[in-house]
């Protein structure tokens, strides 16, 4: 697989919803971007609060943007706070450093889209994103620290 299409987009966002309702996540916004950070999906569960689908897409955003997932994003901004405040000034979109943005690899680790998921706690938000993109064969890169 080399391309993100709508019908996977679809799925991922599909299966990170069944997966935070799994879990009695409060309730999530999920996005799905492709490879050139093009918005290609973006659902909203009832109760998700008015700014989460912007905070998702900001997670995905970030992820595919910066190639690594939100995770590592979130230490680089602690350590490094004006260059993220930079960086939100020159995208299309905002960068937020926070878990929950997930890069969506291929089979032969190429990065083909991100997801983004808020409306949890962070680590909530990036455990359904990991759940969707395995569920459908592919490689979760959320910039797990080791």
């Amino acid at each position: 697989m080399s391309a993100l299409t709508l019908k996977l987009a679809l799925n991922l966002a599909t299966h990170a919803l069944a997966a935070g309702r799994q879990i009695s996540a409060a309730p999530l916004a999920v996005a799905v971007l492709d490879g050139g950070g093009h918005l290609v999906a973006l659902q909203r569960e009832d109760g998700a609060s008015l700014l989460r689908p912007h905070i998702a897409i900001g997670k995905a955003w970030g992820a595919i943007a910066l190639g690594k997932g939100s995770r590592l994003l979130a230490l680089d901004a602690q350590q490094r706070p004006a260059f993220f405040a930079a960086l939100n000034g020159m995208g299309k979109s905002e960068v937020v450093p926070a878990p929950g943005g997930v890069l969506i690899r291929d089979e032969h680790g190429q990065v083909i889209g991100a997801m983004g998921i808020s409306g949890d706690t962070s680590d909530i938000d990036e455990q359904c994103a990991i759940s969707a993109i395995e569920a459908q064969g592919l490689r979760a890169d959320a910039g797990v620290v080791v």
